[in-house]
C-alpha cells in the first residue's frame, strides 16, 4: 500500500491554481472630495444698511411713535400710514409704508424698517413707481432704492428733471461705501427747513411749474 503523498507545504497558489480561483475584488477608487467653497464675503453696503439702519430705527422709534399717536388723534383720511407701490432690486415691486407726515422728514425715517429688511437701502436712487417710465432703466434694478441719495439731496433745487436722473445713474455706476458715508453726512443738513421754494419729491424730481419748453 503506497503512502499518500502530501500536496506539499502550504503556500501561495501557483499559476494554475490562481487562474482557476476567483480573484479578490479590487478596492474601489476613493471618490474625489468636493472642493471647499469659501463663503462669499458680506456686502459692505448691506452691512452698513443693517447696522446703521437698525441703530437709526431704535433712536427714531420714540419720535415715530409720538408722531403716529398725533396722527391717530387727527384721524387723517386714508389712515396714518401711506402705502405706495415702488420698484425695488431686480425690478421687483414692493409696497412702501410711511407715516403721512413730512415734518423733519419723518416720512423717510418711518421707512427704516424697509432698510433693515433689505427692501431698501440707506443710500441709493429714488424709489419710483412701476408705472414711471424711468423705473424701467436697467441700471436701476442693480441696486436697492435708497432713503436718500445724490438726487434726493437736490430735491429743493431748480434742476430740470433729467439732471437728477443722471445723478442717480452716476451713483449706481460708481457707488462705494465711502460715497454712501459722504451722502449720509450731507443728508442731515438737507432735512432742515427749506430756504428755497423749489421742491423735488421722491417720485418726480421736477420742481413745480417746470416746463421742458423753457
Amino acid at each position: 500500500m503506497r503512502p499518500v503523498q502530501s500536496a506539499g507545504p502550504a503556500g501561495p497558489a501557483g499559476p494554475a491554481e490562481s487562474a482557476g480561483s476567483p480573484r479578490p475584488p479590487r478596492p474601489q477608487a476613493r471618490a474625489s472630495r468636493p472642493q471647499a467653497r469659501w463663503p462669499r464675503p458680506p456686502d459692505p453696503k448691506r452691512l452698513l444698511d443693517l447696522a446703521l439702519g437698525t441703530l437709526l430705527l431704535a433712536l427714531a422709534a420714540p419720535l415715530l411713535t409720538a408722531a403716529a399717536c398725533a396722527l391717530a388723534l387727527r384721524r387723517p383720511p386714508g389712515g396714518i400710514v401711506a402705502r405706495e407701490l415702488r420698484t425695488g432690486l431686480h425690478g421687483y415691486p414692493f409696497t412702501v409704508r410711511s407715516l403721512r407726515i413730512r415734518r423733519w422728514r419723518l416720512d423717510l425715517l418711518s421707512r427704516l424698517p424697509h432698510v433693515v429688511s433689505g427692501e431698501m437701502s440707506l443710500v441709493g436712487p429714488a424709489a419710483l413707481a412701476p408705472d414711471n417710465p424711468r423705473a424701467a432703466a436697467p441700471w436701476r434694478g442693480t441696486v436697492r432704492p435708497g432713503l436718500t441719495g445724490p438726487a434726493q439731496l437736490r430735491r429743493r433745487s431748480a434742476l430740470p428733471w433729467d439732471e437728477p436722473e443722471l445723478l442717480d445713474q452716476h451713483y449706481v455706476e460708481h457707488h462705494w461705501i465711502g460715497l454712501d458715508l459722504a451722502v449720509l453726512a450731507r443728508t442731515l443738513p438737507a432735512l432742515l427747513p427749506p430756504r428755497a421754494q423749489g421742491h423735488l419729491s421722491d417720485a418726480d424730481h421736477r420742481p413745480p411749474g417746470y416746463s421742458a419748453t423753457e
